[in-house]
């Protein structure tokens, strides 16, 4: 049995949780969700920064704020993960992170004892799964980095995998827009990659509900101009930004 790693919800106990999906295709679905910590990229808006930036981390970000490794990581089982699952009743579970690929291999033992549960991933769209863990997946959440999240095309922007992404009809792309002119990034993206119509969405980025409404004011057009879908985050205006939510 091998074992994962999670993010901690404000009581230091693992982040898995129900919840409804607040963006994307699945939005407003009932779902379990299981926060995985690590992530190989570093976003200076991450609102999930608890899951990577670490004391000792200097990559940039915005609120300049560090996390204690120790108490936002917890390790587990998978039998204990599938229980904890399981124990929620939930018939779709939602993996997030940080980048949950990162832990490819544990995923696939973890899904091997939920064989009845769909499975999202949401994933930044630079690592791939293994092909035990792929065969599970039903619906990847990719959600490609641009130049205003701080991280270099060439960690975030990988041509491979974004051709297997755009080629693979269980994908859909989510692209956090802070400022219109993020969209002529999507559009070349989108040009280069052939992404499937009707599977990309402009989602604003913000951790409250003022911004996220303000940007969609002006997202709302672009995405009518260009055939691109709108993602709200239904969970900001439900719960706020806060963790096991």
């Amino acid at each position: 049995m091998g074992q994962l790693v999670l993010a901690t919800d404000d009581n230091g106990e693992p982040e898995i949780f129900a919840s409804v999906q607040g963006e994307g295709p699945s939005a407003g679905m009932p779902v379990a969700f299981m926060r995985l910590s690590r992530c190989n990229l570093a976003c200076v808006w991450c609102d999930t920064a608890y899951t990577w930036h670490f004391e000792g981390d200097d990559r940039p970000h915005r609120d300049d704020a560090t996390f204690v490794r120790k108490s936002n990581q917890v390790t587990l089982d998978e039998d204990e993960v599938a229980a904890r699952i399981l124990s929620l009743g939930q018939d779709r579970l939602v993996i997030t992170g940080g980048e949950p690929l990162l832990q490819a291999p544990a995923l696939a033992k973890l899904l091997d004892l939920l064989p009845n549960i769909a499975v999202e991933v949401e994933t930044n769209g630079t690592t791939k799964a293994t092909s035990r863990l792929d065969i599970r997946i039903d619906q990847f959440n990719v959600s490609p980095k641009l130049a205003h999240s701080g991280n270099p095309a060439d960690l975030a922007l990988l041509p491979e995998r974004l051709d297997a992404y755009a080629t693979d009809p269980r994908a859909w792309f989510k692209f956090v827009i802070a400022e219109p002119s993020d969209v002529e990034e999507v559009l070349a993206l989108r040009d280069r990659y052939r992404f499937k119509p009707g599977h990309v969405f402009l989602m604003p980025e913000g951790t409250d509900s003022e911004t996220i409404r303000a940007r969609e004011k002006w997202l709302a057009p672009l995405c009518l101009e260009h055939g691109f879908r709108l993602s709200d985050r239904l969970h900001i205006h439900l719960f706020g930004d806060t963790r096991g939510t």
